[in-house]
């Protein structure tokens, strides 16, 4: 079993940032892929980002230039550094684990709310 923590959301004007960052504890080395998912009012949970263990990313082509994702596998956490918020990136943002064997672990959630 795996478990993730997130924290660092909060409000924040447009064009602000934020830093959002994920540790997970239990069988870690079962990790392979980690990411951020976010479900805004009235919508389906999207991909953001995701890292692999060999740091490979993938973005959602709403993010891309604006967010970045980032992993320390030494602390077994991930990093979303979210720059140029815009009121749309308003949402409850998930960290979320695949394991090698396709086991999936979610976060309890941090919401993230952008002012206009």
């Amino acid at each position: 079993q795996v478990q993730l923590v997130e924290s660092g959301g909060g409000l924040v004007q447009t064009g602000g940032s934020l830093r959002l960052s994920c540790v997970a504890t239990g069988s870690t080395l079962s990790i392979n892929v980690m990411g951020w998912y976010r479900q805004a009012p009235g919508k389906q949970r999207e991909l953001v980002a995701s890292v692999s263990s060999g740091g490979g990313t993938d973005y959602a082509d709403s993010v891309k230039g604006r967010f970045t994702i980032s992993r320390d596998n030494a602390k077994n956490t991930v990093f979303l550094q979210m720059n140029s918020l815009k009121p749309e990136d308003t949402a409850v943002y998930y960290c979320n684990a695949k394991s090698y064997t396709n086991r999936e672990y979610w976060g309890q959630g941090t919401q993230v709310t952008v002012s206009s």
